[in-house]
């Protein structure tokens, strides 16, 4: 079923939201990022930190989508070169969430270090977890309507960071009621494992063909 094709207001007005969105993301996920690193390097606690990071490459993919929004409403079109590198740079930044949490996970075995517990990291991930989700589904519903993969990488990435929220926020929350050091790099793998999966679309270009699925 093929949609209808939108009409010029409508595209420059979801472009507009979707530019909106990205901008939102950067300055929440910066102030988010910098709280995550400093408690989980004060903690010890490898997923919070990778958190972090996460919420910073966020920021950096919500960036690059971001010029290129701003560019399509200066000039009136899409750069079509430009907006594949651009997708091609976002799908690098999932691979080197993927590569450090990993690292740091393992590194955390092999060295059998035990976390503190951080009551507010788990604040911080309950907050994520009310903000991401909704953000998360406004990017997708522009980026469908627009039938745009920059967008629904983007959308992707914020999604990475609701799983993040919930398998950081199980991995902490069980580490504290059982002492388990091993839940925390555990769920620094699951992390990876998101990220790998989201970058290797995004790099494919496949964001809108799943996304139209997902819709069906």
């Amino acid at each position: 079923m093929t949609s209808t094709p939108l009409k010029t207001e409508e595209v420059e007005r979801l472009t507009r939201q979707g530019l909106r969105l990205a901008q939102f993301t950067v300055a929440y996920n910066v102030i988010e990022g910098a709280v995550a690193i400093t408690v989980g390097i004060m903690a010890g606690l490898v997923s919070v930190i990778g958190f972090g990071i996460d919420s910073g490459i966020e920021s950096i993919a919500a960036v690059l989508v971001g010029l290129r929004l701003a560019g399509r409403l200066r000039h009136g079109r899409a750069d079509e070169h430009k907006e594949r590198l651009v997708l091609k740079l976002v799908a690098v930044t999932f691979f080197i969430l993927a590569a450090y949490v990993t690292f740091e996970g393992v590194r955390s075995l092999i060295e059998g270090a035990a976390p503190e517990s951080s009551p507010v990291a788990i604040i911080l991930l309950v907050l994520s977890l009310i903000v991401m989700p909704v953000l998360a589904a406004m990017k997708k519903r522009v980026g469908t309507r627009l039938a745009d993969n920059l967008i629904l990488a983007d959308a992707a990435e914020t999604r990475i960071c609701v799983l993040l929220s919930i398998s950081t926020l199980l991995g902490v929350g069980l580490y504290m009621l059982t002492g388990a050091a091993w839940l925390d790099p555990v769920a620094g793998f699951i992390i990876a494992l998101f990220a790998i999966h989201e970058g290797k679309e995004a790099w494919e270009g496949e964001l809108v063909e799943n996304s139209g699925a997902d819709e069906d």
